[in-house]
């Protein structure tokens, strides 16, 4: 199975169990860039966010205390949610493999969790980490070798959530006009707040587990850095944060508390209806908030707890909102915010679908 990557170095699995997922990506030296300056090269348009990267910190023990209650509170959900999207996959996929091709970082602990799921109802799934960069693509390179040998009709792409829908749109960019996929990418997410994926387990923006770390629960790599040469897309790997890594240690506790699970129902595709309602809210909220603080470029504008806890330690946020901060699911971005001395607004329903959102300053 492995001889379309043959030619291919990469950096393996990680520290994930061998089996649970082959990165598709190649390991690179990259200097690392100040947050700020990131931020002013980005939004001047003279380097492209994956060209750079930062340096990424262990987390702070607050930050690992918050990251075990947010697996306490929502572990057995995140199991449930699983299970249901597993089923889903086995009835909707009739092939001899599924090829589960997950987009670097937020996508691999769900496609590691579906993989196990899936192999446990005895079909042969494989799952791949791969690279999708905003504006500029999937990694075409391996792709093409998970294509070779599993075929098109077998592969199914795996996210951890949607915010805005981006990298749905991404996807469907990527692929328009190639016949062997379907017009409307086969994206599925654990969270859907925009009506954007083909599956997910819910609508609802809540607090992920994997969600709130970065490196150390996701196979100790970066996301993904866009190549200077032709070939695979790149990481950095962060031997540095081993002594923090949770990698493993997560998967083990979801897949404890899915083997507790009553039995489910599998996940249902949206309807139109569905999708058009999710879009809309979305849309309007991420619409309303742009207006509000005279926002131009869409990507300065990160909704969803997820998406808004990352822009705060990522990038120079300008305006941090909350649905409401005595909610349990925004305590880590609450306390990041303080260490930032970021104030928080409590904007109620102004949110939409959504329970956070943060708004990257201009930096122009």
């Amino acid at each position: 199975m492995r001889d379309a990557f043959d030619g291919l170095t990469t950096v393996g699995s990680g520290s994930y169990a061998p089996d649970d997922v082959h990165f598709l990506l190649r390991a690179m030296d990259i200097d690392v860039t100040d947050v700020e300056e990131k931020e002013r090269l980005i939004q001047t348009q003279q380097r492209h966010y994956s060209e750079m990267i930062s340096q990424e910190h262990p987390p702070s023990d607050t930050h690992k205390s918050l990251y075990l209650q947010a697996l306490a509170q929502n572990g057995a959900r995140m199991a449930a949610d699983v299970q249901a999207l597993a089923l889903a996959l086995n009835e909707r996929y009739q092939g001899s493999s599924i090829a589960l091709v997950s987009f670097v970082r937020a996508g691999l602990p769900l496609g590691v969790l579906l993989r196990r799921a899936l192999v446990e109802m005895g079909r042969d799934a494989r799952h791949y980490g791969i690279s999708i960069i905003r504006d500029r693509g999937i990694d075409s390179v391996a792709l093409e070798a998970i294509i070779k040998t599993h075929g098109a009709e077998n592969i199914v792409f795996v996210d951890g959530w949607t915010g805005k829908g981006a990298i749905s749109g991404q996807i469907r960019d990527s692929l328009a006009g190639d016949a062997r996929f379907p017009s409307e990418p086969r994206l599925v997410v654990l969270a859907d707040p925009c009506g954007r994926a083909w599956l997910s387990a819910s609508a609802e923006d809540w607090l992920i587990p994997s969600g709130i770390l970065g490196a150390t629960v996701s196979g100790l790599v970066s996301r993904s850095i866009w190549p200077t040469d032709p070939g695979l897309h790149g990481c950095v790997v962060y031997g540095h944060l081993a002594e923090h890594d949770v990698t493993q240690a997560f998967i083990h506790s979801i897949e404890r508390e899915r083997a507790l699970l009553a039995p489910q129902a599998p996940a249902l595709p949206w309807t139109c209806e569905q999708a058009h309602a999710l879009q809309h809210s979305a849309v309007a909220a991420v619409e309303r908030i742009s207006t509000r603080f005279g926002v131009t470029n869409p990507n300065r504008v990160k909704p969803g707890i997820a998406e808004a806890t990352r822009a705060v330690m990522r990038r120079v946020p300008d305006h941090v909102l909350v649905r409401s901060r005595d909610d349990q699911d925004v305590q880590l971005l609450m306390h990041l915010t303080r260490q930032a001395n970021i104030d928080v607004e409590e904007a109620g329903d102004e949110l939409g679908p959504y329970r956070a959102v943060t708004v990257i300053r201009s930096v122009r």
